[in-house]
């Protein structure tokens, strides 16, 4: 179907996916498969055991809950799609579905919810949570419109696995000089932010560490930060090699792989490093266990 201009009326859009070769589709179908339902118990357990654990109820979990649900969604955004590609002939997705993907792909990125302190009140807390949400949301919605009102001609082979920006404007046969910029100005501003945030509360917290007495206690508090440190550099890092640069054939090969990292393994990881590494969240654990040891044994009376 054509315009009267010539174009293509894009309707749909087709993944190239992960790779061309059936027999890995399978494997990766179960690898990816075992990967979200980690990702969903892990999160979900999470969300669950900070909500029923009175001694978990202080601004750190509770930015952490967000984390968890941010975590969900988004890969509930992208995994389910991806894993019914992988065992489709014909990995489509309609024009809607890649502009909400996109959409919420770009709104979730945005909501950070790790700038946390030990001590406020709930409803500074519920104000801080709040505001990336309102703020990724609405970011999110500009730049998919700016996306989407490109036009697309040339293919609507995405040579990806999913919707985003930098595999859209290479489709597309219209002036892209705004949205690239903006796309640009936008990611550069909002990722360097974030970092430059959770490095100044790094460093601080690398201060006090240095000031432990015990060498047990500085091993314990740097193996913490380093894990800590390692979920922010695998995310971040990412995240800028796939958006702070001009979409060429090179980098989009490049960027499924680098997807991978921040779609798949950041948010299967984040309850591991953040959460349940941690002391009172291991207590947690124990008290929630035996309290349903206790619960299923059975009357003497």
């Amino acid at each position: 179907m054509q315009n009267f201009n010539g174009s293509i009326a894009v309707n749909e859009f087709i993944f190239a996916g992960l790779t061309d070769r059936p027999e890995l589709q399978y494997i990766l179908f179960v690898v990816f498969l075992v990967i979200y339902f980690l990702t969903l118990l892990g999160n979900l357990g999470m969300i669950v055991l900070i909500k029923f654990e009175p001694r978990l109820h202080t601004p750190m979990y509770f930015f952490l809950t967000n984390l968890a649900f941010v975590d969900l969604c988004y890969s509930c955004n992208v995994t389910p799609k991806m894993l019914v590609n992988l065992l489709s002939e014909r990995k489509s997705i309609s024009f809607i579905g890649c502009f909400l993907q996109c959409y919420f792909l770009i709104a979730f990125l945005l909501t950070d919810p790790l700038h946390y302190t030990v001590k406020m009140s709930r409803r500074v807390c519920i104000c801080l949570a709040t505001f990336p949400y309102i703020y990724g949301f609405s970011e999110g919605l500009f730049q998919s419109i700016l996306t989407f009102r490109l036009s697309f001609c040339r293919s609507n082979v995405i040579n990806h696995f999913y919707c985003a920006d930098p595999l859209l404007i290479k489709l597309s046969c219209s002036d892209t000089y705004l949205k690239e910029h903006a796309m640009f100005i936008s990611a550069g501003f909002n990722l360097s932010n974030s970092l430059a945030i959770i490095l100044i509360f790094y460093a601080f917290i690398l201060v006090a560490i240095l000031r432990i007495h015990s060498a047990e206690g500085r091993r314990k508090a740097f193996s913490t930060c380093g894990s800590h440190m390692m979920a922010v550099t695998l995310f971040y890092g990412t995240l800028f090699c796939m958006y702070v640069r001009p979409p060429t054939d090179k980098s989009v090969e490049e960027s499924k792989i680098i997807a991978v990292f921040y779609t798949f393994v950041s948010p299967v990881l984040n309850p591991l490093i953040y959460s349940l590494r941690n002391r009172d969240v291991k207590a947690a654990l124990r008290n929630n266990k035996s309290k349903t040891s206790f619960r299923e044994k059975p009357s003497n009376t």
